[in-house]
């Protein structure tokens, strides 16, 4: 396998909407192009299931 070294970035389109997609050694980062916050989840979290939960707490804090 190769190592993720440096971080690796694609642009990722979604309906009509285009995103920043950046995946580094610590995790990911989904960012609307153009902006600088986004949704971003750390490899620990997505291991151990707390992955839900902040997905939860993030679409609950967007709707308000």
């Amino acid at each position: 396998m190769t190592p993720l070294d440096k971080p690796l970035r694609r642009e990722v389109k979604v309906g009509k909407d285009v995103f920043t997609l950046t995946i580094d050694a610590h995790g990911l980062k989904f960012v609307p192009k153009g902006k600088r916050k986004g949704f971003e989840m750390t490899w620990a979290s997505l291991a151990n299931g707390d992955a839900a939960i902040a997905t939860a707490l993030q679409a609950s804090l967007q709707s308000r």
